[in-house]
């Protein structure tokens, strides 16, 4: 494990995980250059006990960036473990650039997906995308009371049937964009460009597989939907009535 970053500065932290030194090394070096404080583990495995720690071991990451393909445990192994205990900001790197290996990454979790080789401030530009509107939806701290269903803006907290569901910081954005324009029609492009930024590769499918994962944790049948209904051929609408005197 290695740390970057000026000391006695407040800078948001980023877990940079590969078994390249050398890529992990220029990553560290070009995040530093933009205010943040970089953390490199060669080992995933050793990313994942230290956050499993707690932040009373170490300073917790405001966004892990992971390559894939890796020894002993590969990326997506270890965000599935991360994602059982936290929401936090994963960004996964991979020589697979193909479409089902993107759309593998957002099914388990992940909150955006770079193919290798990529410009260093591209990785940039979405971590400090990713990090601002997380930044933006905490200041726009609302409470969205539905029957069955509870949304916190200012914490992302989703309390459903009384139980508190753990999303992921995009899967989040997308359900605020429903939420907020609850009963009227959202198009797939809408939420990509609200949630991904126009610099996102806009195919459908990323969407659809978000949705795929929302419904999932809400306990929403879609052959039934009490929150997110599909509208063909037009995107998707949140149903969900508001509670009395809402």
């Amino acid at each position: 494990m290695n740390k970057g970053g000026a000391p006695g500065i407040s800078r948001q932290v980023v877990w940079i995980v590969d078994d390249d030194p050398k890529l992990g090394a220029l990553l560290c070096e070009y995040l530093s250059n933009f205010n943040f404080t970089t953390v490199f583990f060669s080992d995933p495995t050793a990313a994942l006990s230290l956050f499993q720690s707690g932040p009373g071991k170490t300073q917790l990451p405001d966004i892990i960036v992971s390559d894939v393909m890796m020894p002993v445990m590969d990326g997506l192994a270890l965000m599935k473990k991360i994602r059982a205990i936290s929401s936090v900001p994963i960004v996964l790197l991979t020589a697979r650039g193909d479409l089902t290996d993107k759309v593998l990454g957002l099914e388990l979790g992940a909150d955006d997906y770079l193919a290798k080789p990529f410009e260093p401030r591209e990785l940039v530009a979405r971590v400090q995308s990713i990090l601002r509107r997380s930044e933006d939806t905490a200041k726009r701290s609302r409470i969205f009371q539905f029957r069955d269903i509870e949304i916190d803006t200012s914490t992302h907290g989703v309390v459903v049937d009384g139980n508190s569901v753990l999303l992921t910081s995009t899967e989040f954005e997308v359900l605020e964009q429903l939420v907020t324009n609850s009963g009227q029609i959202v198009s797939r492009e809408s939420l990509i460009e609200q949630t991904r930024g126009i610099e996102w590769e806009s195919y459908n499918r990323s969407i659809d597989v978000m949705i795929s994962k929302l419904r999932t944790k809400l306990k929403c049948d879609p052959q039934n939907p009490r929150f997110i209904k599909t509208i063909r051929g037009a995107g998707y609408m949140f149903i969900a009535q508001r509670r009395e005197g809402q």
